[in-house]
């Protein structure tokens, strides 16, 4: 199984659970059980036994999972074990947060390079990187192995932005945008919405 292709809602749960054990290390946690796990997943504890007995024996029955251990193998299974660079798009409000918050740090996603079109953002710093103008993209895709872009740009730039990537050999994208953008199907696109993750929670709590 490990050698697989790994199944989006096995790739979905392990993100899940990895997102978990990564705020519980650190919270200062050094070992977890899956009855945890559960209570901040909302997936039952012998759903997430058996998801992860099917990659290796992990943890120890009474003890729980070593947390360490387990963020490291989660990562090898989703191929996330090494550092991958991201270009952010807009430094705008929501793109200054996006820059700041280490989401995409803890879990071995670099930030490599923010860039805008709005020449009072150019030049300027967010966090310890400077804005770059937007004319830099292909060079700095081709030069920083960028492998994921983050768009978090005016809904009406989007797919501009995204056709621009796709050219420079970008194959993931992360939108933070609400437009709905056009690619190839050599390309993933995931775009995040907040108003649409609380309907999925609203549907379930009032079902």
């Amino acid at each position: 199984m490990a050698n697989d292709r790994l199944t989006l809602g096995v790739a979905a749960r392990l993100s899940r659970y990895l997102q978990v054990l990564t705020q519980a290390k650190r919270m200062g946690k050094t070992s977890i059980s899956s009855q945890a796990i559960s209570e901040y997943t909302n997936v039952n504890p012998t759903q997430i036994r058996r998801d992860l007995s099917g990659f290796g024996k992990f943890g120890k029955r009474g003890v729980g999972y070593d947390i360490d251990s387990l963020i490291e193998q989660i990562r090898k299974i989703l191929r996330t074990s090494g550092q991958h660079s991201i270009a952010l798009f807009g430094a705008g409000n929501l793109g200054q947060a996006i820059a700041t918050s280490g989401v995409f740090a803890d879990h071995g996603f670099r930030i490599s390079a923010i860039f805008d079109v709005d020449a009072e953002k150019v030049g300027t710093k967010v966090g310890d990187l400077s804005v770059r103008h937007y004319d830099e993209v292909a060079r700095v895709v081709v030069d920083d192995g960028i492998e994921v872009g983050v768009l978090a740009v005016p809904r009406e730039a989007a797919q501009a932005v995204a056709d621009d990537l796709v050219a420079a050999g970008v194959r993931i994208i992360f939108n933070y945008t609400d437009a709905l953008i056009s690619v190839p199907s050599d390309v993933t696109v995931h775009t995040s919405s907040p108003a649409v993750d609380l309907l999925h929670a609203l549907y379930f709590y009032l079902s």
